[in-house]
Parts: C-alpha cells; sequence; structure tokens
C-alpha cells in the first residue's frame, strides 16, 4: 500500500516563497514550458508545447496520490510574478528523494535557482536522508546550482530528453541531508 500523501507545506525564501502549485498556475507555466530554451533543458518539458500539456501537469501535482511534490517559485512578496519557476521532489526509496528545478529563462543567472534549491534542501519536507539531482552536460549554470547548495558529483550518465528527442549525456549529484 503506497503512503499517504503529506500536506506540502510553504517554504519561506530571502526573495520568494515556495508554494504547491494550484490551478491559475497554468497560464504563467505554460509561457515559461513553451520556451525551447527551457523545454531543451529539461528531460519532461516537449517542444514545442502540446495544447493540454500543462493543465495535465497541474493536475499530476496537485494529485492526492502524486509521487512528486511540486512548488511554484512565487515572487509576488517582492512585486514579481507569482511564478517564477518550480522546484519539485520526487519520491525514491530508502528515504531518497530527487530535486527538479527550473526558472523562468528571463531569470536565469539571477541565483533564483540556487536560492529556490538551497531553501528547499534546508527545509527538507520529505525528510530524507539524501537528495539527488542530475542536470545535461551542457547545462553548467544547473551544475553550478547543485554544488552551491552542498551537491557533491556523483558520476556521469544519460537520459532521455523529449524536445531534444535524444538521449543527452548529464551530471548526477547528491546531498546527505543533516539529521536532527
Amino acid at each position: 500500500m503506497k503512503d499517504a500523501v503529506l500536506e506540502q507545506p510553504v517554504i519561506e525564501a530571502e526573495r520568494f516563497k515556495l508554494r504547491p502549485l494550484r490551478r491559475s498556475d497554468a497560464g504563467l507555466i505554460g509561457l515559461y514550458a513553451s520556451d525551447e530554451r527551457l523545454a531543451r533543458m529539461t528531460s519532461r518539458i516537449p517542444h514545442p508545447l502540446p495544447p493540454g500539456q500543462t493543465e495535465a501537469y497541474l493536475a499530476r501535482a496537485t494529485a492526492p496520490d502524486r509521487s512528486e511534490d511540486v512548488w511554484a517559485i512565487d515572487g509576488t512578496a517582492i512585486g514579481r510574478d507569482e511564478v517564477l519557476g518550480v522546484v519539485s521532489l520526487k519520491r525514491l526509496d530508502r528515504r531518497q528523494s530527487e530535486v527538479g528545478y527550473w526558472v523562468a529563462p528571463a531569470l536565469w543567472n539571477t541565483g533564483i535557482a540556487s536560492e529556490a534549491v538551497s531553501a528547499m534542501v534546508e527545509a527538507n519536507p520529505h525528510e530524507v536522508d539524501t537528495l539527488f539531482a542530475e542536470v545535461f552536460q551542457d547545462n553548467p549554470g544547473s551544475a553550478r546550482v547543485l554544488t552551491n547548495c552542498g551537491f557533491d558529483y556523483l558520476g556521469d550518465a544519460e537520459t532521455y530528453s523529449v524536445a531534444r528527442r535524444a538521449t543527452v549525456p548529464t551530471w548526477t549529484y547528491s546531498r546527505r541531508m543533516q539529521r536532527a
């Protein structure tokens, strides 16, 4: 039997908050996800973005039996958009989760992704012992996000990118979490 999914907490960061997704996020998520530059740096966002894809993503992200929790990076507290990007945690076995994230291309190299991942690491809402993440090898900025947040390089791998329609080399990272 699958474990019950706990309510997602709101996580405060210095410049924004991380909050659970809501249906009203569809417009901005669809706008950003339809940008080919963003889609090519993810494994799961197709390009071009098909009709209904954003709504299906939101339905999966808010389903009670989801295996992945997704938070919006909400910048309204500082006069920015409701969605600057997203951070996710996918449940794995043995007290482990996988971190995923993206920010709007206009916000690349602004520290938003590093701050969001750092806030997620500090909060550790899944109460795991280890976090994992992988990034495409042609995205060194995303690798810096992970190393800035205390992740250690594990090795090379590869994963399929839907937008690229190809298998892409990746770097895999992990971070041991502090136990209380």
